[in-house]
């Protein structure tokens, strides 16, 4: 069934998102501060809008997809924001991934205007949004997380309500853990298996399967091998998720080393000028002089 939405942010997941739903039928009007990621989505059929206001007049539901708590805000609540043009009872889903706290104040602010609040990070990326294929983690009231999954169906396989107002993005941080982690695992294990002589191109189907598979594995291995750095996300954004982590973790008083070790590596890639490279770029931080490989 088709759904009129707003899109506030068409970066490359934001756009991927957009073009998903506007090739399932949905009606879609774009605003993004960058007039070609906006156009990219109009050659699709979307609706280049003036503001975020102007894209959210009529829609029943606005998605938002930026990368901080501030720029959501601005973006909603700002001067000509969503919340200006938006009807009362239209859900606002954030896609972007923030801090709970800051998402829960976020949601309160949108209950004071009339208007409903689910908190909606993802995990797949871009090439699962244009396949349909995302795992979304919600939170917000249920009678709202049940009605966003109208328009959230179209780019989503796997979407799970989690609580409240600030458990979507809790559970995204837990992913993210485990993502940052994987990522680095598997960097280190492909540098190991090409110094040592193996053909690492052939580890993900020798391990498919057994306790040591996953899909970070499965796909970036052999990214890994090619060193192909083709950017689906980025090292910086990662860092931003791992901080995040960290500022709950120090909240609960949780221990968390091997966290704060990648985290660590991450920044280093940045600091390095690689913080725009997506995670395959990891592979830079085992870069150092050739070594005799064992026969």
């Amino acid at each position: 069934m088709s759904e009129k939405a707003a899109l506030i942010g068409a970066g490359a997941m934001g756009g991927a998102i957009g073009a998903r739903l506007l090739e399932t039928g949905n009606t879609l009007a774009v605003f993004d501060l960058d007039r070609e990621k906006v156009e990219a989505l109009v050659r699709k059929g979307g609706r280049a809008a003036k503001s975020a206001a102007d894209a959210a007049d009529g829609a029943d539901f606005i998605v938002t997809s930026l990368n901080a708590p501030g720029v959501v805000k601005a973006a909603v609540f700002g001067e000509a924001g969503a919340a200006e043009g938006a009807r009362k009872g239209a859900i606002v889903i954030d896609m972007s991934s923030i801090d709970p706290v800051a998402t829960r104040e976020l949601a309160q602010m949108a209950r004071d205007r009339g208007l409903r609040w689910v908190d909606s990070p993802l995990s797949g990326g871009a090439p699962k949004a244009l396949t349909g294929e995302l795992t979304l983690m919600a939170g917000g009231e249920p009678d709202d997380v049940e009605a966003a999954r109208k328009l959230l169906g179209h780019v989503a396989s796997n979407y799970t309500h989690m609580g409240p107002s600030g458990a979507g993005q809790t559970t995204k941080l837990i992913n993210q853990v485990l993502c940052g982690l994987g990522f680095l695992a598997v960097a280190e294990a492909t540098q190991l298996a090409l110094d040592a002589g193996v053909d690492a191109a052939k580890i993900p189907q020798a391990l498919r399967g057994g306790r040591a598979d996953s899909a970070i594995l499965q796909e970036y291995m052999p990214r890994y091998v090619e060193r192909d750095y083709r950017r689906t996300g980025r090292i910086d954004n990662m860092v931003k998720d791992l901080n995040g982590a960290m500022d709950l973790a120090r909240a609960t008083s949780t221990a968390m080393p091997l966290t704060a070790l990648c985290a660590e590596v991450h920044r280093m890639l940045t600091a390095a000028g690689l913080g725009g490279e997506d995670q395959a770029a990891l592979m830079e931080f085992f870069k150092g002089p050739d070594k005799e490989q064992f026969s």
